[in-house]
């Protein structure tokens, strides 16, 4: 059963596609079948990857034309990395598209339909704690929520918490919190190393891993690519996406996920 992470914040400009985009990229370099499933209305795996809004056949696509997921699925030159972008959906139609989402199964039975395909799907979701961030966190297995370094976002983080306590006890038990990544982190700065001490000491859950905020991210946007794809030495930022993919990938062993048939050993001698 593949493990699907939903990527969750109750404001925007958290860095949250930038974290999904780069996190599928490490989980699928360290040899793990990945699907990047673009849940965002808005389209913003496409835009962070330069494409154009009708670029790219998708989501909508499938749920509103019934394209075969196949068919709409883009295998990237990544061999182990798949996307789902959101496809070619007119920001007229948007109030439709999200009203598809939560008012009918299309979600789970995507996720059904791929799950012996992939071992990880993440899923990049709209901001904010709508209609369709529910229905992707009520088919999830896991919620990553990035918490960007700054006061408005720590004071906002309860808000998406509490939301994601609801939907476990309510509507899917299988979701459990694989825990808060902080972004956009300045340590040299009074304001963000404050947020960083209080995130540290107040909340549960918060990751060893966090991501600074460097204007490498701003170059790989304009190019259209993830960190570890830019010309030249492996950037740190990209290996900072290696350590988290690690550390997920540990957490999610310890609530007991799926890590495929591959992860069992047979006993060996040393000597």
């Amino acid at each position: 059963m593949a493990n699907t992470i939903s990527i969750v914040s109750s404001k925007g400009g958290t860095g949250k596609t930038t974290v999904a985009l780069n996190l599928a990229v490490a989980l699928a370099e360290s040899g793990e079948r990945t699907l990047l499933l673009d849940l965002d209305p808005l389209g913003a795996i496409g835009f962070s990857l330069a494409r154009n809004d009708t670029d790219w056949r998708g989501l909508a696509e499938h749920i509103v034309d019934e394209a075969p997921l196949n068919e709409v699925m883009l295998q990237t030159r990544l061999p182990q990395l798949s996307i789902l972008p959101r496809g070619r959906l007119d920001p007229l139609d948007i109030d439709i598209y999200e009203n598809v989402l939560r008012c009918s199964d299309a979600l789970q039975n995507i996720i059904a339909e791929v799950d012996a395909e992939f071992r990880y799907i993440i899923v990049d979701t709209p901001s904010g704690l709508g209609s369709v961030t529910r229905a992707a966190l009520a088919s999830s297995t896991h919620a990553l929520l990035p918490l960007q370094a700054e006061p408005l976002a720590l004071r906002a983080i309860s808000q998406t918490l509490h939301v994601l306590q609801h939907i476990r006890e309510n509507e899917n038990r299988r979701l459990h919190l694989i825990g808060i990544l902080a972004v956009m982190v300045q340590l040299q700065k009074d304001v963000s190393f404050n947020i960083m001490s209080t995130a540290w000491s107040s909340l549960h859950g918060v990751l060893e891993t966090y991501i600074p905020r460097t204007d490498i991210f701003h170059l790989a946007s304009e190019k259209g690519l993830p960190v570890a794809f830019l010309q030249g030495r492996c950037p740190p930022e990209a290996k900072r996406f290696e350590m988290l993919a690690t550390e997920i990938k540990t957490i999610i062993q310890n609530l007991g996920g799926d890590m495929g048939a591959d992860d069992e050993r047979p006993q060996r001698e040393l000597i």
